[in-house]
């Protein structure tokens, strides 16, 4: 069964501009995304997604395989790709110091004409916004 954009539980609005090829997405107020059922929704609905940028708050916490992640819910957290941005902000693990990030959650690889959207998303950090 194809699922829909706009079907995604939190969903407000979904904005596609044909002249680049982004879609934006619009979260209801009191609704959350999960990114990794949006880029399957996006996967089911016949089009294939290049990257998935997003921007989250939260806690950096260490994950069960030790490494680090950005927690944004009691439940939901991002494992982090180890880079210079990523290294910056371990020192806040495990604290209750809240950071906003702009970060990469999904690239499709190179060379592949279609990606396995079930695939574990890991946040690439490509801007720390700011620490609260």
């Amino acid at each position: 069964m194809k699922q829909h954009l706009g079907r995604q539980s939190g969903v407000q609005n979904v904005e596609v501009s044909l002249i680049d090829g982004k879609v934006e997405v619009t979260p209801k107020e009191d609704g959350q995304i999960d990114p990794a059922q949006l880029l399957k929704a996006t996967y089911d609905s016949g089009v294939t997604a290049a990257e998935m940028n997003m921007t989250a708050r939260g806690k950096i916490v260490k994950d069960a395989s030790g490494g680090f992640a950005l927690q944004v819910a009691p439940n939901q957290l991002f494992a982090l790709t180890p880079n210079e941005l990523s290294k910056g902000l371990e020192a806040l693990a495990d604290t209750q110091t809240m950071v906003t990030v702009r970060g990469q959650l999904y690239k499709k690889p190179a060379g592949k004409k279609k990606a396995d959207p079930s695939a574990s998303l890991k946040l690439l950090i490509l801007e720390v916004q700011k620490k609260e």
